[in-house]
């Protein structure tokens, strides 16, 4: 009897162990390449991790992935409750009626210099789940379009003109409000600008921090 027990579950151990290695043969193996080969061949730019590229053929950042520009001649992104690391993503957690909340969006009502009769968009002082949100409102844009356009020596019209040309909706019709990519943004604003060098676009990544 315990010879016959013993062979069963070294039976059993053996088809365990087999449905172990099929199972990580297909699932982290197969599956991660049949999924990039889909991504690759339908959607090739994003598969590739989204990254946008100067003149010279440099990679200054991902279009799905904010930076953090402090200098007040580019735009801003959202808050990050993870300060822009795009390896430890995630939102704060933070209590909507809670002190540590509010205390931070005064910051950052005070950074960006509001007063009552000048409100800010609700998305410049929240942050997103991820912190790593590439876009912010149009309305976003334009409130920002006076500070930058002073910075630049710009008119405030075709700062807020060039940010009207980038608006789209990514979400379509689950989120139909216009948003604007930053980087994007910030890059098609230094070309507009004439600020730097036409075949360098690496000043996006130099945030002033």
């Amino acid at each position: 009897m315990t010879t016959e027990l013993t062979g069963n579950w070294g039976a059993q151990f053996a088809a365990c162990l087999r449905l172990m290695l099929v199972s990580a043969v297909i699932l982290c193996v197969l599956y991660p390449l049949v999924i990039l080969a889909v991504g690759r061949t339908f959607t090739p730019w994003t598969a590739a991790g989204s990254l946008l590229l100067n003149e010279r053929g440099q990679v200054v950042g991902s279009a799905q992935i904010a930076q953090a520009f402090t200098r007040p001649e580019y735009f801003w992104p959202r808050p990050s409750a993870v300060d822009y690391a795009a390896n430890a993503t995630g939102g704060s957690n933070l209590s909507p009626a809670g002190d540590a909340l509010r205390e931070r969006a005064l910051e950052s009502l005070k950074s960006l210099e509001a007063t009552p009769q000048r409100k800010v968009p609700a998305d410049l002082v929240t942050a997103s789940g991820s912190g790593m949100d590439p876009h912010i409102t149009l309305k976003a844009a334009h409130w920002q379009a006076e500070r930058v356009a002073r910075a630049r020596g710009l008119e405030p019209s075709d700062v807020v003109e060039l940010a009207d040309s980038l608006a789209e909706t990514p979400g379509g019709v689950l989120n139909s409000a216009p948003l604007v990519n930053v980087l994007k943004l910030n890059m098609a604003l230094d070309h507009l600008s004439g600020t730097i060098d036409a075949g360098s676009m690496s000043a996006p990544l130099e945030q002033g921090r």
